[in-house]
């Protein structure tokens, strides 16, 4: 059986492409995370800041611009959900890219990777068993 150099070479560039992608998104991912703990720290900032003041200067692009603190709270947190939300769908598309990418290297799937969190009612579920 002769491989033909050609599909070796298209398979290496299926196999790099895929390798690729899903290094974009990690990066992708690590960007918005950076960003929701700038966010963090902002809603943190607001909570404990002490002045008597009821605006704050909020940078917007290249200017500051004076806000209600409530106003603020309310553009950061909808800010946070949407990049929760960002980067949930991400870690999943990156579950699928990296279990294409082990198919495509004749490698087996990831164990353990498809797991997801407990929810915190199933959480408040099994306190309630342990503690009887």
């Amino acid at each position: 059986m002769d491989v033909v150099p050609e599909r070796v070479l298209e398979y290496l560039t299926e196999v790099e492409e895929a390798a690729e992608d899903v290094l974009t998104t990690r990066q992708q991912i690590v960007d918005l995370d950076m960003k929701r703990n700038g966010n963090r720290e902002a809603l943190n900032a607001l909570k404990n800041e002490m002045s008597g003041s009821e605006k704050v200067k909020v940078c917007l692009g290249n200017m500051f611009i004076k806000f209600p603190k409530s106003k603020t709270r309310e553009m950061i947190q909808k800010d946070q959900e949407q990049l929760d939300k960002e980067i949930n769908e991400l870690r999943t598309a990156l579950k699928a890219k990296v279990n294409r990418l082990n198919e495509m290297q004749g490698k087996p799937e990831l164990r353990g990777y498809n797991l997801s969190p407990l929810s915190t009612d199933e959480v408040r579920a099994i306190d309630r068993l342990l503690k009887r």
